[in-house]
C-alpha cells in the first residue's frame, strides 16, 4: 500500500564520490559546459574542495538513538559538517519490485548547540541538491532558525551525488552533442522541438533503465521516512522550499501521522502538479511581480538607474518592452576582445536576465543597472551578466525524471500530434510574457515514455500531527498566493503567513516578522491565530551595494538577536541561488 513505506535502513560512511559537488551551470545556452555523469559512476575529481583536508583522516562519528555513523567531513563558518549516506530501496511501496536494487541518498548536518532534533530542509528544483544548500546557505539558515535544531539536508533519489544519477545521457560527449535543440518561439521551432524530444524520452527511458520509473516524489517522501528512522526521530520536522513544498505536501498526505512541524514555503499547487496538463496558476501574478520591480524602481529614485529614463512607470515599462522586441528580429552584437564576445537577443534579456531577477528581489538594483547602461548603449555588462553563462545551477536531468513521472505525462494524458500540442500551447503561452520560459519543456511530457509507478493522489481535508505553517510573498513570480491558498485548504488547521512584498519564497526578502513565526512554529508549535497573517518587509528593493560586498543593515533592532536575524536574512535574500521551479526550456539556443 502507498500509505506505508518499508523499512530498510543500511549504514553507509560518507564516501569522496557524495561529499560536495560543485554546481554546474544550468542547461540554457552552454550546452558545451555540462557535467555529465555516468551512470553509476560517480565524478570525484569536484569534491576536492573545503572536505579534502579530511579525507586521509576522518572523524567517525555516532550518537545515541541513531542507526547511522557520521564522518566530520567540513567545516562551515569554523562549525563542523558531518556527512554520512543510507541505502533505500528501489520501490518503497512494494518490495518485490526492487530486487536487489538500491538508490544511495546522502545526507550532510549542521548541529545545533541546543538541538535534540533535525529539521529536515529541501531546497526545491526538483532536483536541486540539499547537499550543496548547506553549503551555500546553512549559515544563515542557522542564524534565522536558531541553535534549537540540527539542520539535516539531502541529495533526493537520482539528485547530483545521489547514487544512480538520473541522466539522460550515457557520457558527456553524447550530452554535448545531442542535447541542444531551438525551442525559442513558440511556433516556428514547434517543429524541431517536438522532433527533438521523441529522441530526448527515448533515452531517458534507456540510460536509467530499472531506476528510471522509481525517480518520483512519492518515493522520496517515503525516503524521508527511513532517514528518520536512521536519525532515530519520530516526526518530521521539515522547511521546504518551491517544487520543496510539493515534496512536504506529498509527505504530509502520505504519512500525516509523522508530519510533526511541516512548512512550506513558496507554494507550488500539488493537485496541478499530480494531475493537471498545462499549469493554470503559475503566471498569475509574474506580471505584478514585473510591475513591482517598475513600481519600486521610481519609488528608489536615483538609487534605481532605469528611473532617469522615463518621465513614469509606464513609459519606462513601453520604452523597455519596445527596446527588448526589437531584439527579436535585431539582436545586439557586443564585442570586449577576442575572446570574450557574444550576442544580447530577446530571449537572453527577457529569460536570463529580466526573469530570474523577479525571484530575487536583491538582485534588482543591478539588474536595473544593467539594462539602463544597455538601454544607453553600453552592453557590455549585460553580456558578461546573462549573455555568457546560464542562471541556473542543476546537474544531470533528474528535474525531467521527478516532474514528468510525477504528472500526467505520456499517451494517456496528450494528443501525440505536434499541431494538436500546439493548439494547445498557443492560448496558454499568451497567458503572460514570462510564459514561454517553460514552453520546451510540454513537448517532453507529451511524448514521455516511462510509466507512471507512483498511486499518490492530492486530497482534501488531511490531518496531520500538527497543522502545517504555510509561507508566501504577496507576489510571487511562479508560486503565488492562490497556490498558498490550495495548501491551506487542502490540510486542516493550517495557517498562512504572508509577506507583503515580492519575491519567490518568503526568504527573498527580509522579514523578522516572518522569522518570528517559524520560530515559534519550530520550537513550541505556535500558529498564527488568523488563517492568514501578514507581515511586512524589512528593507528596500533598490539598496545600493557596499563597496566592500558586506551587508549593511536595512533596519535597526534593539535585540541583538532580532539584528543577526536581520543580517542573515539580507544575506539569504542577496545569495540565495534559486533552482527554477518551473524552468526555462531545456536546450534552449540556438546550435552553433
Amino acid at each position: 500500500m502507498m500509505g506505508q513505506s518499508k523499512e530498510f535502513i543500511e549504514i553507509g560512511d560518507f564516501s569522496r564520490s557524495q561529499r560536495r559537488r560543485n554546481p554546474a551551470f544550468w542547461k540554457y545556452v552552454a550546452v558545451a559546459a555540462f557535467i555529465a555523469i555516468p551512470l553509476f559512476k560517480i565524478a570525484t575529481s569536484s569534491f576536492r574542495s573545503r572536505c579534502f583536508h579530511y579525507e586521509h583522516h576522518p572523524t567517525r562519528l555516532t550518537y545515541p538513538g541513531e542507526r547511522i555513523t557520521w564522518e566530520q567531513c567540513d567545516e562551515l563558518g569554523g562549525r563542523p559538517l558531518e556527512c554520512s549516506s543510507i541505502d533505500v530501496p528501489l520501490d518503497q511501496f512494494d518490495s518485490t519490485n526492487s530486487g536487489n536494487k538500491t538508490f544511495s541518498i546522502p545526507l550532510i548536518r549542521m548541529r545545533g548547540h541546543n538541538a535534540t532534533q533535525n529539521l529536515f530542509l529541501n531546497p526545491g528544483g526538483p532536483g536541486a541538491s540539499g547537499i550543496e544548500f548547506i553549503y551555500r546557505r546553512g549559515e544563515q539558515l542557522r542564524d534565522i532558525v536558531g541553535e534549537g535544531f540540527h539542520l539535516l539536508s539531502f541529495d533526493p533519489r537520482g539528485v547530483n551525488s545521489s547514487v544512480p544519477q538520473a541522466t539522460c545521457y550515457p557520457d558527456t560527449e553524447t550530452r554535448r552533442q545531442r542535447s541542444s535543440v531551438r525551442n525559442d518561439r513558440v511556433v516556428e521551432d514547434s517543429v524541431e522541438a517536438y522532433a527533438w524530444s521523441h529522441n530526448f524520452v527515448r533515452a531517458c527511458a534507456d540510460t536509467m533503465g530499472d531506476y528510471a520509473p522509481y525517480i518520483n516524489t512519492p518515493q522520496t517522501a517515503a525516503d524521508m521516512n527511513s532517514i528518520l528512522d536512521a536519525v532515530g526521530q519520530s516526526g518530521l520536522i521539515y522547511w521546504g522550499f518551491s517544487y520543496g513544498t510539493i515534496l512536504g505536501q506529498t509527505y504530509a498526505t502520505l504519512f500525516p501521522e509523522r508530519s510533526e512541524r511541516v512548512i512550506i514555503d513558496g507554494v507550488a499547487n500539488q493537485f496541478i502538479w499530480y494531475e493537471g496538463l498545462l499549469d493554470s496558476e503559475t503566471f498569475i501574478d509574474t506580471e505584478n511581480v514585473w510591475g513591482g520591480f517598475l513600481k519600486e524602481c521610481f519609488k528608489a529614485g536615483e538609487n534605481c538607474a532605469l528611473s532617469s529614463l522615463a518621465a513614469s512607470k509606464d513609459s519606462l515599462k513601453a520604452k523597455l518592452f519596445s527596446f527588448v522586441e526589437k531584439l527579436k528580429h535585431d539582436p545586439l552584437s557586443v564585442y570586449v576582445n577576442s575572446t570574450v564576445y557574444g550576442t544580447l537577443d530577446y530571449e537572453t534579456i527577457w529569460y536570463k536576465a529580466v526573469f530570474p531577477a523577479l525571484y530575487k528581489p536583491a538582485n534588482w538594483y543591478l539588474l536595473a543597472d544593467r539594462l539602463a547602461k544597455m538601454l544607453e548603449g553600453n552592453a557590455t555588462e549585460a553580456l558578461l551578466s546573462y549573455g555568457l553563462s546560464a542562471p541556473w545551477n542543476l546537474e544531470g536531468d533528474s528535474t525531467e525524471f521527478v516532474t514528468y513521472n510525477d504528472g500526467a505525462s505520456g499517451a494517456s494524458h496528450w494528443p501525440q500530434d505536434r499541431e494538436s500540442l500546439l493548439d494547445m500551447l498557443i492560448p496558454y503561452e499568451n497567458v503572460s510574457l514570462f510564459a514561454p520560459a517553460e514552453y520546451g519543456g510540454y513537448y517532453i511530457k507529451q511524448q514521455w515514455l516511462i510509466p507512471r509507478t507512483h498511486e499518490y493522489v492530492p486530497r482534501m481535508g488531511v490531518k496531520t500531527a500538527h497543522p502545517l505553517l504555510i509561507l508566501s510573498t504577496t507576489y510571487d513570480p511562479v508560486c503565488p498566493l492562490q497556490s498558498a491558498r490550495s495548501a491551506n485548504a487542502a490540510f486542516q488547521g493550517s495557517k498562512v503567513v504572508e509577506v507583503q512584498g515580492y519575491g519567490h519564497c518568503s526568504v527573498s526578502v527580509p522579514s523578522t516578522c516572518l522569522a518570528k513565526r517559524v520560530r515559534e512554529f519550530l520550537y513550541h508549535g505556535t500558529l498564527p491565530d488568523s488563517n492568514l497573517t501578514q507581515c511586512e518587509v524589512d528593507g528596500l528593493y533598490f539598496a545600493k551595494l557596499e563597496q566592500d560586498g558586506k551587508v549593511k543593515p536595512q533596519r535597526h533592532f534593539d535585540d541583538p538577536e532580532e539584528q543577526k536575524i536581520h543580517l542573515a536574512q539580507l544575506e539569504l535574500a542577496r545569495n540565495w541561488e534559486w533552482q527554477l521551479f518551473h524552468r526555462l526550456p531545456r536546450g534552449t539556443g540556438r546550435s552553433a
